[in-house]
C-alpha cells in the first residue's frame, strides 16, 4: 500500500472507521495511512469479531476484505445490511471480478482493490461520508420543483426535502448511496442518464471507474422500489419511468 503523508493542511476527520482485515501487515498499513488523514479507525482480524464489533456501534465507515476468516466479507456485509444502512467500502485482490460484483450484490457501497492506493482509499471514504451526511442531514442539491411537494412517480413518492422514499404508503429503506442514486433520477425523470455521469454525480469519481458498480445498485434499487421503475436503455444507460 503506498503510505505517503498526508497533505499538509489537511483538515482532520471525526469519522470512525471500522476497518476487517485478517492480514495483519496490510491492516497495520491501512491503519496507519487512515490514522494519518485524522481518521479514528478500530479493527478486527475475522468476519465475526467484526461483525460483533460493528453492531457495538460508533462507527461511520466498514471497510472489510472480501477473503476472512470465520465469516467472510460477502457473509459480514449481507448480515450488516440486514439491520444497517452505514457506508460499506469493500477491498479486492485485483481481477478478483467475481468477489467485487458478489460484494457489490450483498450491499457494498463501492469497492477498492489490493494494493490499496492511499489516495484512492481516502477518496473513495471522503465519497461515501458525503453520501452518508447528505442522507442523515438532507441537501439542497436535487432540487423539489414544486418547492415542498413530494415527488410522485406511480407508487413511488420520493419526499426530496426530508428525504424519505415510500411505495404505495410504505416506506423504503435505503441506504445512502441508493438514496442518492434515486435522487439523481428523480431530478430528471425520463431523461437517460448514462454509467459515467453517474459516477461523477453519485460516487464523486473524478476519473472513469468500474461501471459495475452503477449497473449492480441500480439492481439493488429496483429490488426495493419496483424492478420496472429504471429502465435500462441499452448502450446509454438508464432512466426514470415517469409513471
Amino acid at each position: 500500500m503506498s503510505a505517503a503523508p498526508a497533505p499538509e493542511g489537511l483538515p482532520a476527520h471525526s469519522a470512525s472507521i471500522l476497518l476487517v482485515e485478517d492480514d495483519e501487515t496490510i491492516r497495520r498499513s491501512v491503519a496507519l495511512a487512515l490514522e494519518r488523514y485524522g481518521y479514528r479507525v478500530a479493527t478486527a482480524e475475522d468476519g465475526l469479531v467484526g461483525l460483533e464489533r460493528f453492531r457495538e456501534g460508533g462507527h461511520d465507515v466498514l471497510l472489510l476484505d472480501v477473503m476472512l476468516p470465520g465469516l467472510d466479507g460477502i457473509g459480514l456485509c449481507r448480515r450488516v445490511r440486514e439491520t444497517s444502512t452505514a457506508p460499506v467500502l469493500m477491498m479486492s485482490a485485483r481481477g478478483d471480478s467475481l468477489d467485487v460484483v458478489s460484494g457489490l450484490e450483498a450491499g457494498a457501497d463501492d469497492y477498492v482493490v489490493k494494493p490499496v492506493d492511499t489516495a484512492v482509499l481516502v477518496a473513495r471514504i471522503r465519497s461515501l461520508l458525503r453520501r452518508a451526511t447528505f442522507a442523515s442531514a438532507g441537501s439542497s442539491s436535487v432540487p423539489d420543483p414544486d418547492g415542498t411537494a413530494p415527488l410522485v412517480f406511480g407508487d413511488l413518492t420520493v419526499d426530496t426535502a426530508g428525504l424519505e422514499v415510500s411505495r404505495a404508503g410504505e416506506p423504503v429503506a435505503l441506504a445512502p448511496t441508493e438514496l442518492r442514486l434515486l435522487l439523481e433520477f428523480a431530478a430528471s425523470p425520463g431523461v437517460v442518464l448514462d454509467r459515467q455521469s453517474l459516477l461523477r454525480t453519485v460516487w464523486d469519481y473524478g476519473w472513469d471507474g468500474d461501471t459495475r458498480v452503477v449497473d449492480l445498485t441500480v439492481q439493488r434499487l429496483r429490488k426495493k422500489i419496483g424492478a420496472d421503475r429504471i429502465e435500462t436503455v441499452r448502450g446509454f444507460g438508464y432512466k426514470l419511468r415517469r409513471n
